[in-house]
């Protein structure tokens, strides 16, 4: 204060020590009244916005293994998918694959059925052409030889002589 009372900018009087004062108690009015409630104001908003701020990280993080644990799932629901529609697949060809196991069988059955008919079918036909055949030879002996020779032996003849010639040119 002496330099600048020196300089002739400041004169220590009353008034000068009367301004110091006025100041020093404006300062602590200010800082009572307005700093200290702005400075907590401004301390509150600070942590406020650090804790919106730390529970917009959180949820993030929150979202994220949310996204991730949706991800799994659905990658496991898509693999379970698959395996459902590969077993449906395998399934549906093997039961195919029986079925037409079981026509082939089915098919074979009814023509080898069909084979021993058809077989039992010829051998009622020949043996019907025999009898036929034979009972002509009987009549054609008889009128033949009408004579003593007795109709059962002559069937015995003509029985044997079909057996005999009969089986060899029958089945060709």
């Amino acid at each position: 204060m002496i330099a600048l009372a020196k300089l002739g900018l400041v004169e220590p009087d009353a008034t000068f020590f009367i301004m110091l004062i006025n100041v020093g108690i404006l300062y602590f009015i200010l800082k009572k009244f307005l700093f200290v409630p702005v400075t907590n104001f401004m301390e509150k908003r600070k942590k406020g916005i650090e804790d919106s701020i730390n529970e917009a990280e959180r949820k993030v993080k929150e979202a994220e293994e949310y996204k991730s644990t949706y991800l799994e799932k659905l990658k496991k629901a898509d693999e379970e998918s698959k395996e459902i529609v590969d077993k449906a697949i395998s399934n549906a060809n093997f039961k195919a694959d029986n079925i037409i196991k079981e026509a082939k069988s089915e098919v074979s059955a009814l023509k080898n059925k069909a084979e021993k008919d058809i077989e039992l079918e010829r051998q009622k036909a020949l043996n019907e052409v025999k009898n036929e055949i034979s009972s002509i030879a009987i009549l054609a002996a008889t009128k033949v030889l009408e004579s003593e020779v007795d109709e059962k032996k002559n069937s015995e003849l003509v029985d044997k002589f079909i057996e005999e010639v009969g089986d060899l040119k029958w089945q060709n």
